[in-house]
C-alpha cells in the first residue's frame, strides 16, 4: 500500500435525502459550509437528491423525482410542435 494517500480528515457528516428528508450520519471528508441539528448534536450537512432510502432499486418502488422541472421545461419546449 502507498503511504500519505488517503485524507486525515475524516469527520462524522450527516447526508439529508431532500426527496423523503432522511437523515443519517457516516463519515465523510466532503466539503460544506452548512451544518444541522441531528440527535442533540450539530454536523456539517450534506444534501443529496437520492439516497438508499428513496432509490428504486433499494425500496422496489419507481417514483419520479422532477427537482430541477425537467418535464416542465421539456414539454414547454416543445409544446410549439405539438398538433
Amino acid at each position: 500500500m502507498k503511504k500519505d494517500i488517503h485524507p486525515e480528515n475524516y469527520r462524522l457528516v450527516a447526508f439529508k435525502d431532500m426527496s423523503n428528508e432522511d437523515i443519517f450520519l457516516t463519515k465523510s471528508t466532503a466539503n460544506t459550509n452548512e451544518k444541522i441539528e441531528f440527535e442533540g448534536s450539530e454536523y456539517p450537512l450534506i444534501k443529496m437528491e437520492i439516497s438508499r432510502t428513496s432509490h428504486p432499486f433499494y425500496t422496489g418502488k419507481s417514483k419520479l423525482i422532477d427537482t430541477a422541472g425537467r418535464i416542465d421545461k421539456f414539454k414547454n419546449k416543445y409544446a410549439k410542435f405539438k398538433k
